[in-house]
């Protein structure tokens, strides 16, 4: 052949290898691929971003967002070493790779070593391709090609950090390191690392929970390849292959799953949601839950709430003994459960009776038998204590004298103050009734520990909060901070429960009438922590009282949250700390706006029969009694003297016969009472 002719051949070799370049670059370029964004699990995160729940994507698989910096990097050298060596160095097909397996197979007669590269790989993930076939092998290849021109390195191997296959319903590294190891993939070990490399090659057959023998050999392939690339020593590899395949998946962590599960429907469009929960001290709680429970029947349920109160964080909150559909209602929050507050709204009630100038804690209370018009309350007891100090009244819980202290300042403000501490309570009718004071209202154990720690910030409320948002409000003032302080050290000075330390917790218990719910509600100087106990179906729970199934978990709650409480702040300098004596005269003993139109507190009353009653009349005659008053009493029947100047307080008396009789008794100092009584 003529040097001319040779000329012409090469121009038309050229002119042909750049004509195929560009058809195969518009080849590559009309590349239709799938889509590249790949969705991941919902994630919801505590105050530390330590994983507190996670959510299955939409075809119920397991794959959650992992940046390729929070992935062990002896990982990502073994996966290297192992899969594809010249990962950075070709353009999606690796030629040499692909000769020498073209070669191994024909010399062997079977496939020893597949000629995919990771983008190969990812290609597959990304459309759900077989690898077997001819053509699936020329279509990975082609969206490969196209891949590599799409995107950075790093991005391709990002994708398979996320799709890698690793059994079941597990895929991507993030997932299965959880799963199978319990931890996150930054810190892996080696044979951990060469497990996670092992197991995508052939996800089903190599699950270290179904078999962990195969997936045991697989993994020390990738070990022994890793002492060959220098990746690891061979002592580490040693040591690796001692170490063993885990033979079970772990669950996935699913703690606050109420809240969790409450911040995804309020951010229905979020992938990522950041709670101030303390993932360490939910699962303490948790724990603490469910151990309260035990052994108290199978409908007996708990719920749980800790605040920082100087921020307002919510740093726990356990909504049940357990999230699942059992006898309990586990999957109901109790939490935002309506319920009655019992005896735990009187710390408000004493600390706006104090900002109103009505009571001291030094005042003297009454705590006797009293009507309120038609509202006649009675202590729990049924025992009443006479002339007692507001501090002893409060600290046991009386309820004469609440109820009094309500009435002279009006139901509504008490409901005022609730709102102003972010509460939102539910009462019957249309007004509050003096029954709000002892429970007769609807409130949530998350707003009982809202009201609580406004009392502990020195009476100014803050809005509660169980997502990361930065710096919230003030809020607004509920109590001055001399009333919040007298209130938080009367409380202090409560006896705790037997067993519990003498820390000086500020702490209310409460039970509700019938016994559906017993509270516990506490705070020192950094915290507070609400309790509830009963039944999520608002049955009773014969028994049960705040101050013996839900104090002593109040208390075993702090002690999980801290080993010594924050101290109580000091009186404000405005505080009175004085006795009753020193008090000034209004302050000294509590008289209700209508003390003017009511009748002395020693005046005589007719203890039986009370009025309204039916009674036998016995052969004997009536028997009557007087309580009060000053000796001696004359007793009259429609009028009509029956009995004169008896010093005792108890009689009989001999009526003419049977049917309505007004009963009247006089003392000494010419004071009366009256009952009218239907004898038969």
């Amino acid at each position: 052949m003529t040097r001319a002719r040779w000329i012409i051949a090469a121009l038309v070799a050229l002119w042909l290898a750049a004509y195929g370049r560009d058809r195969v670059d518009l080849w590559i370029d009309a590349t239709v691929l799938p889509p590249l964004t790949v969705e991941t699990s919902v994630e919801v995160v505590d105050r530390n971003s330590d994983l507190l729940r996670a959510y299955t994507v939409a075809d119920g698989r397991w794959r959650l967002a992992l940046p390729e910096d929070r992935v062990d990097a002896r990982y990502l050298a073994m996966l290297l070493a192992y899969e594809d060596r010249r990962f950075y160095r070709h353009h999606g097909v690796d030629a040499r790779s692909m000769l020498r397996a073209v070669a191994q197979a024909a010399w062997s007669g079977r496939v020893v070593s597949g000629g995919s590269t990771l983008t190969m790989q990812v290609a597959r993930l990304l459309e759900e391709s077989g690898t077997g076939k001819v053509a699936g092998k020329l279509r990975q290849m082609r969206v490969a090609l196209a891949l590599e021109r799409r995107l950075s390195k790093d991005q391709i191997l990002q994708l398979y950090l996320h799709l890698a296959p690793f059994g079941g319903n597990l895929e991507g590294v993030r997932a299965a390191s959880i799963s199978y190891f319990g931890k996150e993939p930054s810190r892996l070990t080696p044979a951990e690392a060469a497990l996670l490399v092992a197991i995508p090659q052939s996800p089903e057959s190599r699950r270290p929970d179904r078999a962990a023998d195969r997936a045991e050999a697989a993994r020390n392939r990738v070990l022994a390849r890793a002492v060959r690339e220098g990746v690891i020593e061979a002592d580490e590899a040693e040591a690796a292959l001692r170490e063993r395949v885990p033979g079970v998946r772990k669950a996935f962590p699913a703690l606050a799953p109420h809240l969790a599960d409450r911040a995804r429907a309020a951010n229905p469009l979020a992938r990522h949601l950041d709670l101030t929960i303390d993932r360490s001290l939910q699962r303490k709680l948790e724990t603490l839950a469910a151990d309260a429970v035990e052994g108290r029947g199978a409908e007996l349920q708990v719920a749980i709430v800790v605040a920082d109160h100087v921020s307002g964080e919510i740093l726990a909150s356990v909504g049940s003994a357990g999230f699942q559909a059992d006898a309990r209602q586990g999957f109901v929050d109790m939490t935002r459960a309506l319920r009655s507050p019992g005896s735990t709204l009187k710390p408000l009630v004493y600390a706006l009776a104090f900002d109103e100038g009505l009571a001291h804690p030094e005042t003297m209370l009454e705590d006797r038998p009293t009507r309120f018009g038609t509202y006649a309350p009675q202590n729990f007891d049924r025992l009443y204590r006479g002339t007692i100090r507001a501090r002893e009244a409060l600290q046991s819980s009386l309820n004469i004298p609440v109820v009094a202290l309500t009435e002279a300042l009006g139901p509504a403000k008490l409901i005022s103050g609730m709102q102003k501490a972010g509460m939102r309570p539910v009462f019957p009718g249309d007004q509050p009734g003096l029954a709000i004071a002892l429970g007769g209202v609807g409130v949530t154990l998350e707003d009982m520990v809202g009201l609580y720690a406004a009392l502990a910030r020195g009476g100014v409320a803050r809005p509660m909060s169980y997502m990361k948002v930065g710096p919230g409000a003030e809020g607004q003032r509920v109590v001055s901070a001399v009333a919040a302080w007298q209130v938080g050290d009367i409380l202090a000075g409560l006896a705790p429960p037997p067993g519990s330390p003498s820390n000086r917790l500020a702490y209310k218990t409460g039970t509700s009438y019938g016994h559906r719910d017993a509270w516990a509600i506490g705070f020192d100087g950094g915290h507070v922590i609400g309790v509830w106990m009963g039944r999520a179906d608002g049955t009773p729970v014969p028994g049960a009282f705040g101050a013996d199934v839900a104090a002593p978990v109040l208390f075993q709650a702090f002690n999980r949250l801290k080993r010594d409480l924050d101290p109580q702040p000091p009186a404000p300098a405005a505080t009175l700390l004085v006795s009753n004596a020193e008090l000034p005269v209004p302050l000294q003993r509590f008289r209700s706006r209508s003390a003017a139109f009511e009748a002395a507190a020693d005046a005589p009353a007719v203890a039986f029969p009370p009025d309204g009653a039916e009674v036998e009349l016995l052969a004997a005659g009536l028997k009557v009694r007087v309580q009060g008053g000053t000796a001696p009493f004359t007793w009259l029947a429609d009028g009509v003297p029956l009995a004169v100047a008896l010093r005792d307080r108890e009689t009989m008396l001999t009526l003419p016969g049977t049917g309505f009789v007004t009963l009247s008794v006089i003392d000494a100092k010419g004071r009366s009472a009256r009952a009218s009584v239907r004898v038969w």
